[in-house]
């Protein structure tokens, strides 16, 4: 009996030195590289933001923040990597819209889309765009809508992979129009922009991060954006609601998620550098230029956002919108 009280102040000791080095490792935070999955090919508005955004957390996390693209299955294939991940805060997924596409779309996923997640803060947001090759010969909605009645199924339309926002902006475009068209999914927005580009693709519903500057240089034409409110990049660009589609409305964004579990100082952390990042003004201009703004805010408020995304699909493609 003495002999273990003998004992007691020894492994209190043992106990007290292990919970303060847990909180130094926890302190330390981070202390070695970040990786930052995207799901989809380099060249996409969620390659770019992903990049401007690593950028600037090497800066203010001291240290190294590395882009790991990991592209596929419409961003399923990283979502995966980053559910199983370790959650010590080390493995981050710069997740889309069309991460709360996919429950919609896809029976079974190989995770749950809110339970094995933790939200860290949502990025940045964009408009969609309905892009033409000039070699199409519409330059409005109308036209566009004249030209895929007339031949159903001709028009294709490419995205950055099923699920992407692209892809949606395109499948409910042809529900509201209530014409047939043809989806090419590709394994990002960059891929489908290079075959927009070099006429292999008539039109295309990418991001205006990836579609302004071809539409600055004239190699594709703006028709009408997917938003509820014009661009303030393009205010001369009408949207696809005032263009005869009442009820449309559509959009891409971009933010920061983990696994679940991963401890509550960490994501605190990580959601002040990313917040005080989104407000410096060359962030804001860099995004901005590329047709993003910046968003920033709680956790919370990310969650929120994601479960109200989630419901949205559901309740379309249970109405009949087709995504095939």
């Amino acid at each position: 009996m003495k002999r273990t009280t003998r004992h007691v102040p020894f492994m209190l000791a043992v106990l007290l030195a292990g919970a303060a080095d847990a909180a130094l490792a926890q302190s330390a935070y981070p202390n070695k590289p970040i990786r930052l999955l995207v799901g989809f090919a380099p060249g996409g508005g969620t390659d770019f933001t992903a990049r401007v955004l690593a950028q600037k957390l090497d800066d203010a996390l001291r240290q190294r923040v590395v882009v790991d693209n990991r592209p596929g299955a419409g961003q399923i294939i990283a979502s995966e990597l980053a559910a199983r991940a370790t959650p010590d805060g080390y493995t981050l997924f710069m997740a889309s819209a069309g991460f709360a596409v996919n429950p919609a779309l896809q029976q079974k996923l190989p995770f749950d889309s809110v339970r094995d997640f933790a939200t860290v803060a949502m990025v940045a947001r964009t408009p969609n765009v309905l892009v033409v090759s000039p070699a199409l010969p519409a330059r409005s909605v109308k036209e566009v809508i004249a030209l895929a009645r007339a031949k159903p199924g001709y028009l294709a339309y490419g995205s950055g992979g099923v699920g992407a926002p692209s892809h949606v902006s395109g499948a409910l475009f042809a529900a509201l129009a209530k014409v047939e068209l043809t989806h090419v999914p590709y394994k990002g927005s960059g891929p489908a922009m290079i075959d927009l580009l070099s006429g292999q693709l008539l039109l295309s519903f990418p991001d205006l991060t990836v579609a302004m500057p071809h539409i600055k240089s004239g190699k594709i034409i703006a028709v009408a954006v997917t938003t509820r409110e014009r661009s303030e990049l393009m205010t001369s660009t009408p949207t696809l609601a005032e263009s005869g589609l009442a009820g449309y409305e559509a959009s891409s964004w971009f933010g920061v998620i983990g696994p679940a579990r991963i401890p509550k100082p960490v994501i605190a952390q990580l959601n002040e550098s990313i917040n005080r990042i989104l407000k410096s003004q060359d962030v804001r201009d860099m995004l901005l230029t590329q047709g993003a703004s910046t968003v920033g805010g709680s956790p919370e408020t990310f969650a929120a956002t994601i479960s109200t995304e989630i419901d949205k699909w559901k309740k379309l493609v249970a109405a009949g919108m087709k995504t095939e």
